[in-house]
């Protein structure tokens, strides 16, 4: 039976702000609920949200944006993209993919990821002298997983600047209510990453590196099969999108989480030996992305209700990862949470294949800002982005003293 209201609204700014008890509310109703305005499920519970992501008549389908002559370059990276496709498609696509990182690149950049965090907190430390509030933001949250990725592909250090504003505008299409004017900024951004990447690709061609570029140019499975350029393309965008969008969100979530929980800080700073646990609850805690949409290839039914066959329903991983039934006090932050099945690197098929990397650097990050410190503390108020879906902050002020 369709609602008479919405089980949330996720533009209004008190649940962007703060959406976890507008979900607890919903998910007291029923586990999966019907939203008339985005003409979809949601699903609110831990154990359905995990359904969604891995029942295989849920299908990550994709349909061009239309119309098609607009958004030409949005589509084709992800019309391309393996988080789009479904086996066999998608399984040939990672299957080249994961070729190509289990080349060693991550174990590879380790070291070079925590040099860079040190450096990038010293210079967070300096700027502050303990008095000054300094954002986090822009000075480290931001910098490290777009240098992070940026290094992994072989992106020549002057270029680097270019890749975040292109993947901010593009990840403004997945939010609702878009103006016109964030889709032909996502389109323009679109177009642009797909023509430098080209550029570059082409290169790498001609001179092959020890990046992971290089060998995704190269890559070829136990068949001879090899990426098409649109593919080769589109896995860079999607890897820098994905990995550093997430990456920046969960590192000024949870560190505002923290600020907000001094005992955990405490707790932290007093067993580092915590810091692979608490990254983990981090995520949980406040999920960098909230909605993961699938569309049912067949009738499914589902927390007690159908979903139809050509229906949308969403799994709200924020929602999930607040679950009680799986999550014992889930509104409670605990860095020494061991039992911590979280939503947040997805699910099946289209678990995350960046989530190694993304460990490699929210453990850096989090463990320079421990170990170069002796004091944090917010400078100022915090500034949360407006959208619902990518979660994450666009100021974090923070003193910080050696």
């Amino acid at each position: 039976m369709t609602p008479a209201a919405p089980p949330i609204d996720l533009t209004d700014p008190a649940v962007v702000a703060d959406p976890y008890p507008a979900f607890a509310r919903a998910r007291s109703q029923a586990p999966v609920q019907w939203h008339e305005g985005l003409g979809l499920w949601l699903a609110f519970t831990h154990a359905e949200s995990n359904a969604v992501l891995r029942d295989r008549r849920l299908g990550r389908i994709w349909r061009d944006r239309e119309p098609a002559a607009r958004f030409r370059s949005f589509n084709l990276i992800h019309r391309n993209a393996m988080l789009e496709m479904e086996p066999p498609d998608h399984t040939r696509l990672r299957r080249l993919v994961s070729a190509a990182f289990a080349r060693g690149h991550v174990e590879r950049l380790r070291p070079w990821v925590r040099q860079l965090a040190a450096e990038l907190v010293d210079g967070l430390v300096e700027r502050s002298g303990g008095t000054e509030p300094v954002d986090v933001l822009s000075g480290m949250a931001g910098e490290l997983p777009v240098a992070v990725i940026a290094e992994l592909l072989g992106v020549p250090r002057a270029d680097r600047p270019l890749l975040r504003p292109w993947s901010n505008a593009i990840v403004k299409m997945y939010e609702y209510g878009r103006t016109a004017a964030v889709e032909d900024a996502a389109e323009r951004a679109a177009d642009q990453f797909v023509t430098y990447l080209r550029g570059l690709a082409g290169e790498r061609r001609r001179a092959p590196a020890e990046d992971l570029l290089s060998h995704l140019v190269t890559v070829r499975d136990a068949e001879g099969d090899r990426l098409t350029e649109d593919e080769l393309v589109t896995t860079c965008i999607l890897l820098l999108d994905a990995g550093h969008e997430a990456t920046v969100n969960v590192s000024g979530n949870g560190l505002l989480a923290l600020l907000e929980h001094p005992d955990q800080l405490r707790r932290l700073r007093a067993d580092p030996g915590l810091l692979p646990t608490a990254v983990e609850e981090l995520m949980r805690f406040d999920s960098p992305l909230q909605l993961f949409e699938r569309t049912a290839t067949a009738d499914v039914d589902l927390g007690g209700v159908t979903v139809r066959e050509g229906q949308k329903i969403a799994a709200l991983l924020g929602a999930a990862n607040r679950d009680p039934a799986v999550f014992a006090a889930p509104d409670a932050l605990d860095v020494g949470r061991t039992d911590n099945p979280h939503t947040s690197f997805g699910a099946g098929v289209h678990f995350c294949i960046g989530a190694p990397l993304a460990r490699v650097e929210l453990q850096a990050s989090f463990g320079a800002l421990l170990e170069r410190t002796s004091r944090l503390e917010l400078g100022g108020e915090p500034v949360r982005r407006p959208e619902f879906v990518i979660r994450g902050l666009a100021e974090l002020p923070v003193v910080l003293a050696r």
